[in-house]
C-alpha cells in the first residue's frame, strides 16, 4: 500500500502530532480546512481538542455547533480530547453529559489521548485502516468552495471516488482539460502516475456508464 495521506489544517500548530504522523510514514497535505482538524478519509475527519478547548467549547456554546457541522459533512465524525482529564474546570457530571450528547444527539465519537504522540498514533492507524478500504482516501467535502476555473476544474474531479487533490492535479496536467479526462480510455488513464488498472477501471465505469433512474 502507498504511504498513508491525511489531510492536515493548516493552522494546525501542534509539532509534535505533525512530526509523529511524518515519523511514522504518513504523506500530509495542509489545506485550510472547513471543518475538522485533520481529514482521515472521504468518510472519517478528526476534531483535535486539548482537555482546556474542549471545556472551554462547552462553556461558550461551540461545542454542538461544531459538532453538526462535523456530522453533515463526514459520515464518521471523531473529537478526540488530548490531555490530563483530571485536570478539569468543570464537574464531571458536565464532562460526562456533555459527551454522552455528542454521541447519541449528534454522531460524534468521543476518544480520549493522554498526549501528542499517542494523538499521531491514533490518527495513523485510523487513516491506515480507512484507506485500505476501497476509495478510502481522504478528500475534501461538503463545504469546499471554488471561485476560480483552476479551482472548479479540481473540485468536479476531486469529486470522483478514489481521486483525492494530488492526483486531480495529475489528471487535470495530463489531460490538460475535464472534458479530456472524461473521454479518456482506460489504458489513458493509466497513463498518469499512481494510476493503476484498478483505479483507471473504475474511474471510466463512473464517468462512462449510463444513467438508470431508479423507481420510486
Amino acid at each position: 500500500m502507498e504511504s498513508v495521506r491525511i489531510i492536515v489544517d493548516n493552522r494546525e500548530r501542534n509539532t509534535d502530532i505533525l512530526k509523529g504522523l511524518s515519523g511514522l510514514g504518513a504523506c500530509l497535505d495542509f489545506e485550510q480546512l472547513p471543518v475538522g482538524d485533520y481529514i482521515i478519509s472521504k468518510r472519517m475527519c478528526i476534531e483535535r481538542k486539548t482537555v482546556n478547548d474542549f471545556e472551554s467549547s462547552i462553556m461558550d456554546n461551540r461545542l454542538f455547533d461544531q459538532a453538526d457541522r462535523l456530522k453533515k459533512s463526514f459520515e464518521k465524525p471523531i473529537i478526540i480530547i488530548e490531555g490530563d482529564r483530571s485536570q478539569h474546570r468543570l464537574g464531571s457530571n458536565v464532562i460526562t453529559g456533555a459527551v454522552l450528547k455528542l454521541y447519541a444527539d449528534h454522531g460524534v465519537q468521543i476518544l480520549n489521548s493522554d498526549s501528542p504522540k499517542n494523538t499521531a498514533f491514533m490518527l495513523y492507524n485510523f487513516a491506515e485502516r480507512e484507506q485500505l478500504k476501497e476509495g478510502g482516501e481522504p478528500r475534501l467535502v461538503g463545504l469546499k468552495k471554488a471561485n476560480t476555473t483552476r479551482q472548479w476544474q479540481l473540485l468536479i474531479l476531486g469529486t470522483i471516488p478514489g481521486i483525492g487533490p494530488k492526483l486531480a492535479i495529475k489528471l487535470i496536467s495530463h489531460f490538460k482539460t475535464v472534458q479530456k479526462v472524461t473521454s479518456a480510455n482506460i489504458d489513458e488513464l493509466m497513463e498518469v502516475d499512481k494510476i493503476g488498472k484498478k483505479k483507471a477501471e473504475r474511474i471510466y465505469n463512473i464517468l462512462n456508464t449510463e444513467f438508470i433512474l431508479e423507481k420510486v
